[in-house]
């Protein structure tokens, strides 16, 4: 089997997906392939009435399966047959993704939509198992703690990720008990349509998912903002979390769970295994390209090993070459648009003018399509843009202590607090700062996810709200009630 493909003949699901078939409609935002800049079609953009038209469908849908109050192991094998449909279509959803995205064809299928199979039996094995809690109370009465779903959960998913941050937001709904009304990125929609449309063909009834599609600032504030969404889950930047939150507030209150922006620290102690860590400091900000709310982008390392790490970093950096996402050997990702890597480079070079040192990188990469060079940049101003913004890019910044109080002075973000990295082999020192780092996830000696999703993801500060993956992820998709009755 080659994953390999033109891009000019792959067919694509264009429209909305409402019920359990596709709403036709024209395109109104222009889409350019990240890999090579070719302009190939137009997103639609669902207004107020078609989002409304969506709700409705999820709230018939609710009433006609019963799909919350059914017994709750049919929800979980519904959900099983569909994760193997997800697994047994590999091969098209990776074509579709790569197509639209910064994603390569070959990563997708060994690790992102495997993955996201996996996440979906996961949440699927909670709906027999989490359920009410009978409490302590006195001998004259009975407590329970009586949890149910939400009804409509409104999901909004980043461009970075679409097929796994799809199924972060629909796996625990779904398997909660709710009905979900779903805005992939306008600019990686397909592969989340298909999705939906392998939902309809594993057996879960029309109309629990339906997937709009269109920009943040009409279709989603049309869904953060709908009466009848009962809750909101969101991962994207900060800024856009922020007026989502400003949304709701202005047409109601309702949860939400918002994952958001990171600029996140790796320390290095001179102890640690200098090899490993600049492996895995390498992958944790060339995966995808650095565009990932979890990106390592700040390494933090003792004064005594800097230039052998830095060194031996940018020898990995230079490995690396650009080439399609639809060509199955490539390894490194483009950026996700003209306008994002105009972005990048302009912080670059703020970075530069500011006194930092670029020992690697710093411009484009003289290819067709978005690449930018793996950037390394010593900084000694801890206000360089380089420092303090999510420029969610290749970009990696350098700075050195001399002690732990430096290193977690270095360490603390004043925005962001989403993730950690920590590299040494003395296993006090990790505990010690494990418990003083400002972040939700901390990684020590590695940095990236596993496959261990009973582990949550989520922010500290204004890196969001509540958490995805885990238990966690799954409870929140279901409200709680307090019953006491008198015997």
């Amino acid at each position: 089997m080659t994953l390999s493909f033109d891009p000019d003949r792959l067919p694509l699901p264009v429209g909305h997906f409402i019920g359990d078939r596709l709403v036709p409609a024209d395109g109104v935002l222009d889409m350019h392939r990240p890999s090579d800049a070719k302009a190939y079609g137009g997103c639609p953009v669902a207004d107020e009435n078609m989002v409304d038209r969506a709700v409705q469908t999820a709230k018939q849908a609710l009433k006609v399966s019963n799909w919350g109050g059914v017994r709750p192991r049919e929800r979980t094998v519904t959900l099983q047959r569909w994760a193997d449909l997800i697994e047994g279509e590999a091969e098209t959803l990776a074509k579709l993704e790569a197509l639209s995205s910064t994603r390569p064809v070959g990563q997708l299928v060994a690790g992102d939509i495997a993955v996201t199979a996996e996440q979906i039996r996961f949440f699927a094995e909670f709906a027999d198992k989490e359920g009410s809690d009978l409490v302590p109370t006195d001998d004259s009465s009975l407590g329970m703690i009586m949890t149910e779903p939400y009804g409509v959960v409104g999901a909004i998913t980043p461009w970075n990720f679409p097929v796994s941050m799809a199924g972060w937001k629909l796996g625990p709904a779904l398997a909660a008990g709710n009905a979900v009304v779903l805005k992939p990125s306008e600019l990686t929609p397909f592969s989340t349509i298909y999705l939906a449309e392998l939902a309809i063909r594993a057996g879960l009834p029309a109309g629990l998912i339906n997937i709009v599609l269109g920009d943040g600032q009409v279709t989603g504030n049309a869904i953060t903002g709908h009466p009848e969404i009962a809750k909101v889950s969101f991962t994207g930047s900060t800024v856009a979390g922020s007026a989502i939150m400003a949304n709701i507030a202005r047409t109601g209150v309702k949860p939400m769970t918002l994952e958001l922006g990171g600029k996140s620290p790796q320390l290095v102690f001179a102890d640690a295994d200098l090899d490993k860590a600049a492996m895995v400091i390498s992958q944790g900000i060339l995966s995808n390209a650095g565009q990932a709310c979890v990106a390592g982008s700040r390494l933090i390392v003792e004064e005594s090993i800097a230039a052998p790490l830095a060194e031996a970093i940018v020898a990995r950096m230079k490995m690396v070459t650009a080439a399609p996402t639809w060509d199955e050997t490539t390894q490194y990702s483009p950026i996700i648009s003209k306008r994002q890597l105009s972005r990048i480079h302009s912080i670059v070079e703020s970075a530069v003018s500011a006194g930092g040192e670029c020992l690697f990188g710093g411009a484009p990469m003289d290819a067709p399509g978005y690449f930018y060079q793996p950037t390394l940049i010593a900084v000694r101003d801890e206000l360089s843009p380089a420092v303090t913004e999510e420029i969610f890019g290749p970009v990696l910044t350098l700075q050195t202590f001399a002690d732990e109080e430096e290193a977690l002075a270095l360490a603390d973000h004043p925005t962001y607090g989403l993730a950690a990295g920590l590299f040494t082999r003395d296993l006090s020192r990790a505990i010690r700062l494990t418990r003083r780092l400002q972040a939700g996830t901390i990684w020590v000696n590695r940095y990236s996810r596993s496959r261990d999703h009973i582990l949550p993801t989520g922010g500290y500060k204004q890196s969001g709200i509540g958490k995805d993956l885990g238990r966690e992820a799954y409870l929140a998709n279901r409200k709680s009630k307090s019953v006491l009755i008198s015997l």
